[in-house]
């Protein structure tokens, strides 16, 4: 068994996770400040890293073993291997394709934040869904959920998450475009730069007195996504922190 270790994190390795997955990645792993990619065998890659040989029989063992399940409010997260979890709203995520599994700080915040705001019927966008977690999450909490998302392997892996979850989700291969709203709340787990790109966007697609949850902020650019949103029309109604991210909640008036 072979390790690739990447600098960085998920959020910010997410451009090069497809192709990782086509060069014959069996996993991946985020630990601090850097990405394990397990590999059958030693291949070509086009990344900056290094590589590591590593006994074929103890990796998943020990990489099951520490994956624990993500307890947020009324949900968690957990893996196919773990035992049902008692009195909360149940996400089943298959480690590997499905790049997110609850365990990054902005995922997260973003479940909790979900946890306290979604109620029975509301209409929910998932910009950006990834692996799905967040848009089946919303959907366990009784939304009607749309998911949308630029990269062909997310869509997959995102309707695959739902069927496994047993929940309806309109899951769309786009952006905003692809959602044209209205909608009760919005999640995103992008980027500060991108937020502020699209901070009128949000406004526009959201219903009056409807939300944006915004994630994936280092706590350093927070400000400058709180300015763009405040110049839409969006007035924040909270924020928190873990770590050096944030969560930045936005309401239309």
């Amino acid at each position: 068994m072979w390790i690739f270790r990447l600098k960085g994190d998920f959020q910010s390795l997410d451009p090069w996770i497809p192709e990782l997955f086509a060069r014959g990645a069996r996993g991946l792993e985020e630990r601090e400040g850097e990405v394990l990619a397990y590999f059958g065998e030693r291949v070509p890659l086009p990344f900056p890293g290094r590589w590591e040989e590593q006994p074929d029989e103890d990796w998943l063992t020990a990489w099951k073993r520490e994956l624990t399940p993500v307890e947020a409010g009324r949900l968690v997260v957990r893996a196919p291997w773990h035992p049902p979890a008692e009195g909360r709203e149940e996400v089943v995520i298959e480690p590997g394709m499905a790049f997110g599994t609850g365990h990054h700080e902005t995922t997260r915040l973003a479940l909790e934040a979900l946890s306290e705001a979604v109620r029975p019927g509301m209409r929910v966008l998932d910009l950006g869904t990834g692996s799905g977690v967040l848009a089946i999450a919303a959907a366990k909490l009784g939304a009607q959920t749309v998911a949308v998302d630029i990269d062909p392997v997310a869509v997959a892996a995102a309707r695959e998450n739902a069927e496994r979850n047993r929940v309806a989700i309109e899951v769309r291969k786009g952006s905003l475009e692809a959602a044209p709203g209205p909608f009760d709340l919005i999640v995103a787990n992008l980027y500060a730069e991108l937020h502020t790109q699209l901070a009128t966007s949000y406004r526009e697609r959201l219903a009056p007195g409807g939300t944006a949850l915004l994630t994936g902020i280092l706590v350093a650019k927070a400000g400058a996504v709180e300015a763009a949103a405040r110049a839409a029309g969006l007035a924040k109604t909270r924020e928190a922190q873990e770590g050096e991210w944030s969560l930045l909640a936005f309401t239309k008036g």
